[in-house]
């Protein structure tokens, strides 16, 4: 199966969920000058170049966790904050890209496997059961939940910085 292909049931709901999210997401940041989405404008360290980077690096990350499993979620917990910064010299349109390889990825390879049913253990981390694995759906699921939870902080941030919502 390729993205081409009609997909049904599961693989295209939790597709089709996933998109949704992606969708508010990159529309909460439209029109906005690298300036802007670089800044912080509420209590929070949290900036709309740097959620986009964030959610990119998550899902890259566990994509990478369903194909080489553990390993692929090392990284440390400063490389983790690093992923919620704009660096001086990232743009919001190379940071757009890079987020829209990693959902072709992604979904490229939810398209091509037959069910979602193979598990992983997890990595040792004190916010991981010990012992614990995660199949492809589990997966799927939290990425969707990450994403549809830093599109919320996106359009809070967005509307502190020049009044527009992403709902309004």
């Amino acid at each position: 199966m390729t993205t081409e292909t009609l997909l049904i049931g599961e693989h295209a709901d939790l597709l089709a969920s996933l998109s949704k999210h992606r969708f508010f997401l990159r529309y909460t940041v439209q029109g906005l000058t690298d300036e802007q989405a670089a800044l912080t404008p509420t209590v929070s360290a949290l900036c709309l170049g740097g959620l986009i980077k964030h959610v990119t690096h998550a899902e890259k990350g566990w994509i990478n966790f369903v194909l080489d499993g553990a390993e692929a979620l090392s990284g440390g917990w400063e490389q983790h904050m690093g992923s919620f910064r704009m660096e001086p010299g990232e743009t919001l349109a190379d940071l757009l890209a890079e987020y829209d390889a990693v959902a072709k990825r992604t979904d490229d390879l939810v398209s091509s496997l037959p069910d979602l049913h193979k598990s992983r253990p997890l990595p040792e981390a004190p916010w991981f059961e010990p012992g614990a694995s995660w199949s492809l759906r589990r997966v799927l699921m939290h990425i969707i939940a990450e994403t549809a939870q830093h599109a919320g902080h996106a359009d809070i941030i967005r509307e502190a910085v020049d009044g527009q919502k992403t709902m309004g």
